[in-house]
């Protein structure tokens, strides 16, 4: 799909490869403001942009090594309750078996 990108949703991000912005037709003459440049703004603008693209990924590294720990919390503790649950199965069964030895020795 070939269509051209929109001030939203540009063609590209770097501001070196996206067209230079032409006067508007529909405005008066004399109307827009004039044109200056400040001394580093560029470099400051891609350092900025940069650290914002970089923001979310942080975030999203946050966000993921938390429900990593929240995963291996869960996993514990359902070890944890399997290990109990199996104890309980053992001293149950241990107090099966010296019953049933107590009733073969007084038999």
């Amino acid at each position: 799909m070939n269509t051209a990108g929109t001030i939203d949703r540009p063609l590209t991000h770097d501001p070196k490869k996206q067209a230079p912005m032409k006067p508007s037709t529909t405005e008066p003459i004399g109307s827009e403001t004039p044109d200056f440049t400040t001394t580093g703004a560029h470099d400051s603008r891609q350092n900025r942009t940069r650290e914002m693209q970089l923001q979310p990924e942080a975030l999203a590294r946050a966000h993921m090594h938390e429900r990593l720990r929240e995963a291996e919390r869960e996993r514990q503790a359902v070890r944890l309750m399997s290990a109990r649950r199996m104890q309980r199965r053992a001293e149950r069964a241990s107090m099966r078996a010296r019953r049933a030895l107590a009733m073969a020795v007084m038999q």
